[in-house]
């Protein structure tokens, strides 16, 4: 069976020309969303997802725009409005040592170098110069942890967990 990652979610058209606003998922938006390479649009309601190939990318304004090849009007992707654009597992491409996948760090647990449990990291976000990483506790409170060398000591993907050194208020 195969095993899908987001790369983007289609929030809107943009234009009369069949471009798409997407918000990315990805570290890697200029390998993913390269002309030629193809992905796979999965709609709200549909067994089976659409496989796109990507005509044209740009950067605009906080959004990345798409347009499809053979997708040339607005009327063509208009239904796509909340479609998640994902690849397929055979479409990762290797990373260098210390660079991880948003799948294979949201779901670690994340403890202090003490080995005081936090929580469970349930999403990533990229603001900037760093991801940052949402740790929920048990009780369900939140901790922004930025993904930084100062901060993030130990990395065990298989194992699932991460061991941080927090800075003084970070916790609090």
């Amino acid at each position: 069976m195969t095993q899908w990652f987001n790369v983007g979610k289609i929030i809107n058209t943009h234009g009369i020309r069949g471009e798409v606003k997407v918000i990315s998922m990805t570290d890697f938006k200029e390998e993913r969303y390269q002309p030629g390479n193809s992905l796979y649009l999965f709609l709200p309601g549909e067994n089976e997802p659409l496989k796109v190939r990507i005509k044209s990318y740009r950067s605009h304004k906080q959004f990345d725009l798409l347009s499809f090849e053979g997708f040339d009007s607005i009327e063509a992707v208009e239904p796509w409005k909340e479609g998640i654009l994902k690849i397929s597992e055979a479409q990762l491409s290797r990373l260098g040592e210390n660079e991880y996948y948003f799948h294979e760090i949201i779901g670690c647990t994340v403890f202090t170098a003490d080995g005081g449990k936090i929580g469970t990291v349930t999403e990533i976000l990229t603001p900037g110069a760093n991801d940052v990483w949402v740790v929920r506790t048990d009780d369900r409170k939140e901790y922004l942890i930025p993904y930084i060398g100062e901060i993030v000591k130990d990395i065990d993907v298989s194992g699932k967990r991460i061991v941080i050194e927090p800075m003084e208020g970070l916790l609090s």
